[in-house]
């Protein structure tokens, strides 16, 4: 398969935080927002394997800021760095006040996905390759990040056997 370049998945979502988003805080759901990143790395992903795509795992989401009522938000997500039939997918998010036109980073991510076929069968992915300096950084530790994923499923099957059944 022939390497495309980080670029060629980018994806990005703007939207505005109304009410039906926000908590008593006036504050964006963390869960609206898991959401709407799910919704756009899945994009990218896709972009980039032009398969069908299932969400392996989230890495972490760090919520930096609050999400105020009346804010937008812009997601942008692409993949990062890849591994046989899965896709590593970053995702930023940025906030604006769209009266001040004042933007911040509120959020960072780090989701991966499978490429499958109809049957649900992982398949194969194309290489990614980076070309800006932040692409650059991000493929050259997937390595790490993807040991860490692979150290923390370990884990977490440990735990669900453990707690799964009484």
């Amino acid at each position: 398969m022939e390497a495309k370049p980080c670029s060629e998945s980018r994806a990005v979502k703007t939207t505005l935080v109304l009410p039906p988003d926000t908590n008593n805080h006036g504050t964006l759901f963390g869960g609206r927002l898991l959401a709407d990143i799910d919704e756009i790395a899945s994009i990218a992903a896709i972009r980039h394997a032009r398969e069908l795509v299932v969400t392996a795992s989230t890495d972490s989401v760090d919520f930096l800021s609050p999400v105020k009522l009346g804010q937008s938000i812009c997601i942008e997500a692409f993949v990062t760095w890849t591994h046989n039939t899965s896709m590593e997918v970053f995702v930023k998010v940025v906030t604006e006040d769209l009266i001040t036109g004042e933007e911040q980073v509120c959020n960072t991510a780090f989701l991966t996905f499978v490429a499958v076929d109809n049957d649900g069968n992982p398949i194969p992915v194309p290489p990614v390759y980076p070309e800006t300096e932040h692409e650059k950084r991000l493929y050259e530790s997937g390595p790490k990040r993807s040991q860490e994923r692979k150290d923390r499923r370990k884990r977490s099957k440990e735990f669900a056997k453990e707690f799964g059944m009484n």
